[in-house]
């Protein structure tokens, strides 16, 4: 099958920057996939995104759309040639504009009640209806948001670019509107891909997510497995919540302060050492709370997130480990609490390899 966007060895290289911005990105994208580009601020995510919309040109590589190249050392197409909506960052709604004069920018030469029909069905798709009518300032910035979605996909693009579409949102309107954004590409088809630095909105929001740093794909994979499976410590360390703790290797058990966890007999690091001397990284969800248990940890610090607590803990080696611990275990700083290991997904590094 034909991927519906294709990057082979891609790199940006900005005129007069000394370095690379981004450096042999490949990666492909099936139709109805929606992708993220997860990343801190200046690790290229934008600017390989604004090469596939066609707003600047790499410095080598290929991009494909629909199996045809749009862009290498001889071929360029223009963005308006491309058939690629994007969602900036400031939504870029025109200000004189009605919302449905808004949606309907992109359909200039389309018969008139062809055009009507097909802003109204955008606004229906996004729930905006009854704001046809309305102007940009008269809307909250969730509404704009999804305006500036509706007219991406009025002239019915192949693929959708999304540029941290909801960094300007505060943090419960952003989980809303990733789910109701997810919901409204995937009941269209639409291929996507987003620009993110919030993790989470990528988990939201993607059914693959690469992992840029340093303007390099450190990991392109399923959500779930990034998560679980990170393929190298500098991916461990950025994606969710952990910490390393001391482990050793013997036979088919993992040794660590807090207990043994058994291993497959094939079992290694995941950088494919086998060290017997490891750091095994635990996920706040692999420790939990239990009165019960006869291993103690004291609590250092406690954050409340509403239904629970992520709760700092120290054991009696002095090693410091995350509990995720529901909210009505209220416990006070300094106090002792019994705990427990659950770990289902054991990721470990050779220990002499520095984050």
């Amino acid at each position: 099958m034909t991927a519906l966007l294709q990057l082979d060895q891609v790199s940006i290289h900005y005129p007069g920057s000394p370095r690379q911005v981004v450096s042999d990105l490949s990666f492909s994208l099936q139709q109805g996939e929606i992708a993220c580009l997860l990343g801190p601020s200046g690790c290229g995510k934008t600017s390989v995104l604004r090469a596939i919309a066609g707003f600047l040109q790499p410095s080598a590589g290929r991009i494909f759309l629909r199996g045809e190249c749009v862009n290498d050392n001889r071929t360029w197409r223009a963005p308006e040639k491309r058939g690629v909506g994007v969602v900036f960052q400031d939504y870029a709604l025109f200000p004189h504009l009605s919302v449905a004069d808004n949606v309907g920018f992109g359909l200039t030469g389309t018969p008139k009640t062809q055009r009507q029909q097909r802003v109204s069905d955008m606004l229906e798709l996004v729930g905006l209806s009854a704001f046809a009518a309305r102007f940009p300032h008269e809307l909250s910035g969730g509404q704009q948001q999804r305006v500036a979605l509706a007219r991406s996909l009025a002239p019915s693009p192949s693929l959708i670019l999304l540029d941290e579409p909801f960094s300007n949102l505060d943090i419960e309107l952003r989980e809303k509107l990733s789910s109701e954004v997810r919901e409204i590409l995937k009941k269209t088809g639409m291929t996507a891909i987003l620009v993110t630095h919030d993790q989470y909105e990528a988990f939201a929001m993607a059914d693959h997510i690469g992992v840029l740093q340093d303007g390099k794909l450190a990991q392109w994979d399923e959500p779930y497995r990034l998560y679980h499976e990170p393929a190298s410590r500098s991916v461990a360390n950025f994606i969710g919540q952990g910490v390393f703790v001391e482990g050793k290797l013997s036979q088919r058990h993992l040794s660590i302060e807090l207990g043994d966890l058994k291993v497959p007999e094939d079992f290694q690091s995941t950088d494919g050492k086998k060290d017997t001397t490891l750091d095994v990284l635990l996920r706040p969800d692999d420790i939990t709370h239990d009165d019960a248990s006869p291993l103690m940890a004291k609590v250092l610090r406690k954050a409340f997130r509403g239904a629970d607590f992520l709760y700092t803990l120290q054991t009696d080696a002095g090693e410091e480990v995350l509990a995720l611990v529901p909210s009505h275990h209220n416990h006070a700083i300094g106090e002792k609490i019994g705990i427990r290991l659950e770990v289902d997904h054991i990721v470990a590094f050779a220990k002499t390899q520095t984050p």
